[in-house]
């Protein structure tokens, strides 16, 4: 059984910075391109950010480019999202996901973490 399980989501103030955390299991970690969605209330989930099976290619949404870095450590089976400069509209339910290659459909998606931020 595959299981992504997102941490680090909270409440924070306009321009912090927050590090979610994805910690993956019953898969072979290293073959899959990782990444990250979101969901904000009323609104469809959207593409974040991804990464390639040894980090090699990363991948942004125009609207965290230069404010958020995707990594992960193929040792620890673990994906990390560094997010800077936080805005109010980074508002949303972050999910993990995982791919084989690179495409639109994600073939696993944990359960999700918020992240909120007051203006």
């Amino acid at each position: 059984q595959v299981n992504l399980v997102e941490s680090g989501g909270g409440l924070v103030q306009a321009g912090d910075s927050l590090r979610l955390s994805c910690a993956a299991s019953g898969l072979p970690f290293s073959s899959y391109t990782m990444g990250w969605l979101r969901q904000a209330p009323g609104k469809e989930r959207e593409f974040v950010a991804r990464i390639t099976q040894t980090g090699g290619i990363t991948e942004y949404s125009d609207s965290v480019k230069g404010r958020f870095a995707i990594s992960r450590d193929n040792a620890k089976n673990t994906v990390y999202l560094q997010m800077n400069s936080l805005k109010a509209e980074d508002t949303a339910v972050y999910y993990c996901a995982a791919q084989i290659g690179i495409g639109v459909r994600w073939n696993y998606r944990g359960q999700g973490t918020q992240v909120t931020v007051s203006s």
